[in-house]
Parts: C-alpha cells; structure tokens; sequence
C-alpha cells in the first residue's frame, strides 16, 4: 500500500480559507492535475476525484460556526462524518471535543491524519460503519445531501442521534422540515469547482425524529 499520508504532504499544498484562517489545510491548487497523480499512485482504473483536497463551503460554515460556538461540542465526543479535508473535524478538536472521522476515501482519512498533526490536534479514524452506531455526544456533517438515495439514508439514521449540525450550500436534498438554522455564512469558493464564486453555507441543528 502507498504511503498515503506522504502523498497527501507532496501533492496537496499548504493553504487556508480565509473565512477559516485558524486552520491550515492541504489543498489542490490543480484538481484534475491532482486527481491524475492519484489514480497514477494508486493505479486501477478510475478513481474518485480529490474531494478531501477541496474545503467545501459546508465543511467551512461548519468550521466557522464550532470555532465561534467551542460550548456546542467541548469535552464532547464528535463524529465528522464524510470529513473530506477534516476542517470541521479539526475545528472540532479546536474547541476541545474528542474527535472522530467517517470517510471511505482512504485519501481523505490520510489527508484528515495530515491536516489534524499539522494543526496541533488528534483526530481518530472510524473504521466501523458509523450508520450503525448512534452513541456520539454529537455529530456534525458538510454538504452531504448531493443525491437522494444516500441523503434519505444518512437523514434517517441522523434523525435517531442526540445531536446532529448539518451545514448545507443549496444542495438539491437537504432537509426541509426538522431543522433549526444556526448560523449562516456567505462563503468564498473555487469557481473551477463550484461553477460560481460564492456560496451561502446554513448551519442547522437537525430536531429529532
């Protein structure tokens, strides 16, 4: 197996959202230049594109909002589930919760392991299924309701849990009803990727089922 982590340090770049500035991350400064080096590492025919190099305006509302509000999850166990980069996982920590990840891109759980040494804090891995387990204080999650399927099936399970903030940027099956907006954030982003320069991140506490 390749050494992901050190990948990770050679082809992503130190950066940071300047909505986030606390917080240094590995990013791309080439999506698809980056995301050819990883299927040339990691060979085997296609792979998936380098999320975990990107900070996604949910990942970076999220961010924001736990660095502002460290009483919503210090001294917490917090769950990021689908971390990509970690920015909220390490934002999280930041603000003194103990912090797990949720990802299935081996890629991103090597660029979370990175981007949380670089910053200072601990972010543990959850090698489980994290759908079958409902015991975190809290659970935080960034721009997660792409396409139905998936998001009908994580709501559902984020529906039983003690406390879920979902951060969302429009996408297409957030929630309509169950949630309390938190916070709200106009965010710069990467008009390569998002197709236009700024998002609107709403930070929701979801209400139980």
């Amino acid at each position: 197996m390749p050494d992901l982590r050190a990948f990770v340090r050679r082809e992503a770049a130190p950066g940071r959202h300047p909505l986030v500035p606390e917080i240094g991350l590995r990013l791309a400064t080439d999506v698809v230049a980056l995301w050819a080096a990883t299927e040339r590492l990691l060979g085997g025919g296609v792979r998936p594109p380098p999320f975990w190099a990107i900070a996604w305006p949910g990942g970076v509302g999220l961010a924001r909002w736990l660095l502002d509000h460290p009483e919503a999850v210090a001294g917490r166990t917090v769950l990021d589930f689908g971390a990509g980069s970690g920015i909220a996982a390490i934002a999280a920590a930041k603000a003194g919760a103990r912090v797990q990840i949720a990802e299935i891109d081996p890629l991103a759980c090597a660029a979370c392991a990175v981007n949380a040494e670089e910053n200072g804090v601990a972010v543990e891995v959850y090698a489980g299924d994290p759908l079958a387990r409902a015991d975190w204080d809290v659970v935080v999650a960034g721009d997660v309701c792409y396409e139905r399927p998936v998001a009908e099936r994580v709501l559902a399970w984020m529906r039983g849990l003690p406390a879920v903030l979902l951060a969302d940027a429009g996408r297409a099956f957030r929630p309509r009803d169950g949630v309390v907006e938190v916070g709200r954030y106009r965010i710069p982003v990467d008009r390569d990727v998002e197709g236009v320069d700024e998002r609107e991140a709403v930070i929701w506490r979801l209400t139980p089922a």
